[in-house]
């Protein structure tokens, strides 16, 4: 098995739909565009997610590293 690091899995989802969840369980579904060595990320063509279900578009958003709970693939 190969080992992988954070930034290595953040590298891979690139330009990808992610799923993140923040803390207060709100969550995002985007495109990641880029992120910094804070896990600050950005995501371009992001929506808000309630249930699972689309709550609202939003578009590009700017996520603090430190309020995040988890990034996946979507």
């Amino acid at each position: 098995m190969v080992e992988k690091r954070p930034f290595d899995v953040l590298n891979n989802a690139l330009s990808k739909p992610v799923l993140v969840r923040m803390k207060g369980n709100v969550e995002f579904r985007g495109t990641l565009e880029s992120f910094d060595q804070h896990i600050n990320l950005v995501l371009e063509e992001t929506e808000e997610l309630e249930g699972g279900q689309t709550k609202i578009k939003i578009g590009t958003i700017f996520l603090r590293g430190d309020t995040i709970v988890f990034v996946s693939p979507a």
